[in-house]
């Protein structure tokens, strides 16, 4: 078997959901990982979810990705965080059985009907007037349609620890380096960025009675879009760090590799180690610790929040400071790895090259970071891999329907300077791209694309109109709109509502009622910002001290520039406040 209709490169969480969607949609498939026994291997924070990072995960299993269901098989514990908040800004978040995890993903791929699981590296990609034609696999040569290329960490992946270097895509893993040469030689923009994982420990080691156990939460749905009724098995601790664990720290910052020049690539922001923290954030003492276990039956256990590249001993050293750590054992050293990405810019919003036919990328590759962001990327590059080899049209997601299509949209148009990390800020329509809500309004689209059944659709189209009787019967219901919009505690809401009601169908009841003043305002600014999406900007300096726009929106329209009102609404943090205020200047100034 050497000719395909999609082959994807890399089986991380990107590639996975890539294979899964073309397989499933009928491409003759090939999936090509350095190690099947490393399918859905997860190298870091053994957890799925988060707020934003949840919203992705909810579309994913709108659009009939894997990763949702991997998930509902394999959790330990399951929290939603932000329940003090309004239901946009929730999120879902499990702790994972890694192995189980791993293990249940490999045997999905190596059962799934149209997918070929080769284990193989590949060194290089054959082109003609510049559109895929094969891959060279271990030497072998392999026709593909479409490629999708999920690299991860490999592409020059170097690890550090300390003084100590090693050529790996992760520890104990090669690292690749076929498919940055290639990449290079198409003349794309490349970079490097850093990531990196704490130091594991021995569970036994650890003294949990010092520890502050973390709440878990008895739910009632995890991603899919079925009812699930959680059952929670493994606690999750929280520990501190405290002056001495800085004073190690610091005492010891310039064996870190992050300051000593070692380390060229730019590491992400949003999840700093332990010494850029301590750098950067010079009056926090008490930095948190969470405790994770790495699976069911495993005696090692994931402390995150202190990822570092520092030497063994250093880590040993700080590690025994920290209250509950004092006779603590590592398993495994904590590490960075830096390895090579394309800068996104030069992509489609389906994730194919600008200037490649046939070629698609996917995950950590285009500068992102995360398992839940490379998902959905995967998922993406995956139905068009497939629609591309079949000759079909174009699977796109906007920003204003989906938390995947604002990640892409953000990726393709304004590029990354770090690794990009999802959250709910970063959509402008946050109060409509719910996670109770992923289902409803993706299914149009998803059925469109044949992306799930006619059993699924009219699940949701049903759940759909259940929603809309049950709000017109609240509200002729005199007294039920005002309980609903001044009672927080949802489970009370739940009663009223009704028990027997879906939880996450009386959230979406809630968050309809709630937010509908702001539903329909969202609405008109949609309306509104494609009916100018044309309107020039014209002089950028015209927005310098305009009453109404703060001076770091004014800051990114004069570092962008964009041309028209659809480009400055995709830069990052744009409110609808600032787009009606850029309209109403470009019109006046073309009056």
């Amino acid at each position: 078997m050497n000719s395909f209709d999609v082959v994807v490169v890399g089986g991380g969480h990107a590639g996975i959901e890539a294979a899964h969607a073309a397989a499933k949609l009928g491409s003759k498939t090939a999936l090509v990982t350095l190690s099947v026994d490393k399918i859905g291997y997860m190298p870091c924070n053994p957890s799925v979810g988060g707020v934003g990072k949840g919203h992705i995960v909810f579309e994913v299993s709108a659009l009939g990705g894997l990763m949702p269901s991997l998930c509902t098989k394999t959790y330990l514990q399951a929290r939603m965080l932000n329940t003090s908040k309004g239901p946009a800004v929730q999120g879902l978040r499990l702790q994972i059985d890694k192995f189980a995890y791993n293990k249940l993903a490999r045997e999905t791929m190596q059962k799934l009907p149209n997918l070929t699981v080769i284990e193989g590296q590949v060194e290089d990609i054959i082109l003609k007037d510049n559109t895929v034609q094969a891959v060279i696999v271990s030497g072998k040569t392999i026709n593909a349609k479409s490629v999708v290329i999920t690299a991860g960490t490999f592409m020059n992946g170097l690890i550090h620890i300390g003084e100590k270097k090693e050529k790996a895509g992760r520890r104990n893993e090669q690292a690749v380096t076929g498919l940055s040469a290639f990449l290079k030689s198409l003349n794309l923009r490349m970079g490097r960025l850093k990531t990196g994982t704490p130091p594991r420990l021995l569970k036994s080691s650890i003294d949990f009675s010092k520890l502050e156990a973390q709440d878990s939460h008895n739910l009632e749905f995890l991603f899919e879009f079925g009812g699930h009724k959680v059952v929670n098995t493994h606690p999750c601790y929280i520990a501190r760090t405290n002056q001495n664990t800085i004073d190690v720290i610091k005492d010891n910052m310039s064996l870190s590799p992050l300051y000593s020049g070692d380390i060229k690539g730019l590491g992400p922001r949003y999840c700093p180690s332990i010494e850029d923290k301590v750098k950067r954030f010079p009056h926090n003492i008490a930095h948190q610790i969470f405790v994770e276990p790495e699976g069911a039956e495993c005696d090692e256990v994931y402390p995150s929040g202190i990822s570092t590249s520092m030497p063994l001993e250093v880590q040993e050293k700080y590690i025994k400071t920290i209250v509950g750590f004092e006779n603590a054992i590592i398993t495994q050293a904590g590490y960075a790895v830096e390895y090579d990405f394309i800068f996104p810019d030069q992509l489609k919003h389906t994730l194919e090259l600008k200037n490649i036919n046939g070629l698609f990328l996917a995950g950590q590759v285009n500068g992102t970071t995360g398992y839940e962001e490379a998902a959905g990327q995967g998922i993406v590059a995956g139905i068009n891999a497939h629609q591309k080899a079949a000759g079909l049209e174009d699977f796109v997601l906007s920003r204003n329907e989906s938390y995947i299509g604002v990640m892409i949209d953000d990726l393709v148009t304004m590029g990354v300077d770090e690794p990009y990390r999802m959250f709910t800020s970063r959509a402008e329509r946050r109060i409509i791209l719910r996670q109770d809500n992923a289902f409803g309004r993706l299914l149009e689209k998803a059925y469109k694309f044949k992306l799930v059944d006619q059993d699924y659709y009219d699940l949701v189209k049903a759940e759909a109109e259940f929603v809309k009787n049950k709000i017109i019967e609240l509200k002729n219901t005199s007294g039920a709109i005002a309980k609903i919009e001044s009672t927080a505690d949802e489970r009370e809401l739940h009663e009223f509502i009704g028990i027997d009601i879906p939880a996450r169908v009386v959230q979406t009841i809630i968050a309809e009622i709630k937010y509908a003043e702001y539903l329909i305002r969202e609405q008109k600014e949609i309306v509104k910002i494609k009916k100018y999406q044309d309107l020039v900007l014209g002089d950028h300096n015209n927005y310098k001290d305009l009453p109404g726009l703060s001076k770091e929106l004014q800051e990114k329209l004069f570092k962008y520039k964009p041309e028209t009102v659809a480009q400055a609404s995709q830069i990052p943090g744009m409110t609808p406040a600032a787009i009606s205020l850029l309209i109403f200047k470009a019109r006046m100034s073309n009056v």
